[in-house]
């Protein structure tokens, strides 16, 4: 039911979550200056368009230009309108395809005395819908989950504030990103699963499994990967790395970084799913014996880590899908394929991440058990003192 006891504070939070999406786009309209302070970024919707045939000298290039009036909806040039000109290429990724009403982000250059002479295309405005989205995510944690809804918005909030505010600035800065995505991802699987489990052993022994299954799946990488000589550049991105101003970036280190968070999020599941049930099996039967509820949770961790595994390893399927068409559509051999650079680097992450979820199955059962043993001392201490 959703009138339980945590109505009255569930519906506040709703409300106020629900104010702040809907304040959210207009807090993001105000233009946002560069360093020099001579261009702006805009928010805009098209008032009319007019389509036109390219000139005889860029038709080789140009399929069609669009002169189109648009309005500015953000900030203090709000309401100002200017004309803007479009080119159409024929492919799908560069080419902006405006009409009527469409809403966009915009560029411009601003003179010495603050006028807005000149705009250009930037993209489609997109950040209202991912507002949509996430605004929805968040009505329905904690419609469904209530209290425990709660808990994970407030730790998926820590874990993306310790990955863009802590990780990735030491990353720029030029520090090891192995040693530094240990260190994060050890603090955001503590914060999460004291969380969630409390204080309690049961979460002890999640964090024993989570921290030594990514750990697993790192150093496998690392070993794997340097054996295997993979780069790291296998994306443009990555390639991208070597050209942007700063300090040195590693960006093989920063490969099998990328392979730990990767599985952290599933070694993190099948860690406290393992626990939570071990312990669940040690209350309903105390009388247990540690070896029989030590079984008890690799069992659970087998019926888990297939479904885990399987998520992990689809992901990175589904994500390079594009890839693996380009390589059927042109009857690409296999050896060629499994020696790719692209290739070698997405199977060693995508099963170092799996062998970090089976590292965490008996990681966890065991020591969910030896904590047990711990229990016991606790309670012989208790009533010899007694």
């Amino acid at each position: 039911m959703l009138l339980t006891k945590y109505r009255a504070p569930r519906y506040l939070i709703i409300v106020v979550l629900l104010c702040l999406f809907f304040t959210s786009p207009v807090l993001a309209n105000t233009p946002s200056f560069s360093e020099d302070s001579t261009t702006v970024v805009l928010r805009a919707r098209v008032l009319s368009v007019e389509d036109l045939v390219p000139a005889d000298d860029v038709k080789e290039f140009i399929e069609m230009e669009q002169l189109a009036e648009v309005e500015i909806t953000s900030g203090e040039y709000k309401g100002q309108k200017h004309s803007l000109l479009n080119a159409l290429m024929g492919h799908p990724y560069f080419d902006i395809n405006l009409t009527e009403g469409s809403k966009l982000i915009l560029y411009g250059e601003v003179d010495e005395s603050g006028q807005l002479r000149n705009v250009y295309l930037q993209d489609y405005m997109r950040d209202s819908y991912l507002y949509l989205i996430a605004g929805l995510f968040i009505v329905l944690i904690l419609l469904v989950g209530g209290r425990k809804g709660l808990i994970t918005i407030i730790t998926l909030a820590v874990t993306i504030a310790a990955v863009f505010g802590f990780l990735l600035p030491l990353l720029l800065k030029g520090y090891s990103p192995i040693p530094a995505t240990v260190l994060v991802a050890s603090g955001v699987t503590l914060f999460t699963l004291i969380c969630i489990g409390g204080f309690h052993k049961k979460t002890y022994a999640a964090v024993i499994g989570t921290v030594g299954g990514v750990l697993v799946a790192g150093l496998l990488a690392l070993y794997i990967g340097n054996a295997a000589s993979l780069t790291g550049f296998s994306s443009e991105e990555a390639q991208m790395l070597l050209f942007m101003e700063g300090g040195p970036i590693d960006v093989r280190g920063l490969l099998f970084a990328g392979i730990i968070i990767g599985a952290l999020g599933a070694v993190m599941d099948v860690a406290m799913s393992i626990s939570a049930a071990s312990y669940e099996v040690y209350r309903v039967n105390p009388a247990i014996s540690i070896r029989d509820q030590i079984t008890s949770g690799m069992n659970v961790g087998r019926a888990v880590m297939g479904t885990m595994a399987n998520t992990l390893i689809l992901a990175y399927v589904g994500a390079s899908m594009p890839l693996l068409l380009l390589f059927m559509g042109y009857s690409t051999p296999y050896i060629t394929i499994i020696n790719m650079d692209v290739v070698a680097t997405e199977v060693v992450r995508a099963l170092a991440g799996s062998i970090g979820i089976i590292a965490a199955v008996p990681l966890t059962a065991i020591s969910a058990g030896l904590l047990r043993k711990l229990d016991k001392k606790e309670k012989v201490s208790k009533d010899k003192t007694l």
